[in-house]
């Protein structure tokens, strides 16, 4: 089967020919048809996959008969990586049929979002937050949307979107359709399914491992080691296009510093960068410019880069689901790649789940030559912030009959000469600030 055979129209398909699309993936060949006849569908297929096409094709198709300008199609993602993605490929696809497609999320100035509303859009990419400030702001108009999609919702759910996306089901209307695509099934993303989806069809795709040309390896390290280890890695690495994940923003800052230094291009992508260096490194990666990106949970599933070689995870993930996402950023479009894991051994447990998951073991690794005997220092500082100057937070000493303040009532005297005596021994001096009215003398009236 190939494209063609979905009969859409011309000018979309037009723009599927241009892309060098020719044979549907397994998620674009059963999501299509029931998506071009107006059913619900809730798809299940992992990062990778093509389910963009699987929604942005009929959408197309759908929107080029009916009102111009309007915002018709409404689709919910849970970053800003994946929300630009999406748009690109809406981009790409129609670009013969001159509908309009806009992304709307926070970290950026909103007049230009604004702006683009008012003269008129087709199709929003939104991230939920940002779209419920629009929403409250009267900025945007859903009353004629047609299409809603929620992509990646197990990772919205992850992420604490789950309560802005029923706001935003409020603000849309009832009747329309609704397609929804997660790579797992939680509980609570199946009650929001039942919730959305009428009757839906559901369509699962290879959700439960990772894809088949990815080798696994695991390097099992002590926390303070792992820095050196990598760099190690890396030297036996063809370093050409590297993904690195971190647990935290401030470990992908420092990790991405640490390895420029160490003579990579390299760069990292984390919550705490604008959206112009997000989205520059992002870029950079794509294109070739840094060998290496370290990267942090929020891009996982945003990152479309089919030419990654290898994924390290530098900091094993907290379920299983997101090593699948993480890893299946390589051994992509029939490429093979590689995954390494490095590990501690509080990670154990994890580690199992994980081979659990996959129904098979992963190897153990360990690089001759490294020595993995060099003990830790005194305190692990290896990403730790700088440590704060002293603070001297002494509570006041409590008042009493030999700690008294001098010149004050309760203040030990000195036995020669009946006069207050300070801390160290010796009298006090006498202070030169007036003497206080007596408290009981009135003042004399004039």
């Amino acid at each position: 089967m190939n494209f063609t055979d979905f009969n859409f129209h011309p000018q979309v398909a037009a723009g599927i020919t241009a892309a060098g699309y020719i044979t549907p993936t397994p998620i674009q060949d059963q999501g299509i048809p029931p998506v071009m006849q107006g059913l619900d569908v809730m798809g299940l297929a992992q990062t990778g996959t093509g389910k963009t096409a699987a929604f942005a094709l009929p959408i197309l198709h759908r929107l080029m008969n009916g009102e111009r300008g309007k915002v018709r199609a409404l689709i919910v993602a849970p970053t800003r990586e994946l929300a630009e993605q999406i748009n690109e490929a809406i981009n790409l696809l129609g670009k013969q049929t001159r509908l309009k497609s806009i992304t709307i999320y926070g970290g950026v100035a909103v007049n230009p979002q604004i702006d683009k509303l008012k003269q008129g859009v087709d199709i929003v990419v939104a991230c939920p937050g940002r779209l419920l400030d629009h929403i409250g702001q009267g900025t945007i108009n859903l009353s004629r949307l047609e299409v809603l999609v929620l992509d990646e919702a197990d990772q919205m759910f992850d992420m604490g979107f789950l309560p802005d996306i029923r706001k935003i089901l409020k603000h849309i209307p009832e009747k329309r359709q609704s397609l929804l695509f997660s790579a797992t099934m939680p509980d609570d993303i199946r009650r929001l399914a039942s919730d959305i989806l009428s009757k839906p069809v559901t369509i699962q795709v290879g959700n439960t491992a990772p894809p088949v040309t990815v080798s696994h390896a695991i390097y099992p390290v002590e926390q303070h080691l792992k820095t050196a280890l990598l760099l190690e890695l890396l030297c036996h690495t063809d370093t050409e296009s590297v993904l690195i994940f971190t647990r935290t923003k401030h470990r992908a800052k420092r990790l991405g510093e640490q390895l420029e230094k160490a003579g990579y291009t390299a760069a990292s992508l984390q919550g705490n960068l604008s959206q112009n260096r997000r989205q520059a490194a992002l870029d950079g990666f794509r294109d070739g410019s840094y060998q290496i990106l370290v990267a942090t949970d929020i891009a996982a599933r945003g990152i479309d880069v089919s030419q990654v070689s290898h994924v390290v995870n530098y900091d094993i993930p907290d379920t299983p689901e997101a090593y699948i996402h993480r890893i299946g950023r390589t051994g992509r479009a029939a490429r093979s790649g590689d995954a390494f894991t490095l590990v501690t051994s509080e990670d154990t447990g994890m580690v199992r789940t994980i081979e659990k998951r996959l129904n098979a073991q992963i190897e153990r690794r360990t690089i001759e030559g490294f020595d993995y005997s060099v003990p830790a220092p005194h305190k692990d500082s290896e990403f730790a912030r700088p440590p704060r100057p002293p603070q001297n937070h002494k509570k006041p000493a409590k008042r009493d009959a030999t700690h008294a303040t001098p010149g004050r009532p309760g203040a030990p005297k000195s036995p020669s000469t009946g006069r207050p005596q300070s801390q160290a021994g010796k009298p006090a001096q006498p202070s030169s600030a007036p003497a206080a009215r007596h408290p009981q003398r009135a003042p004399r009236a004039r």
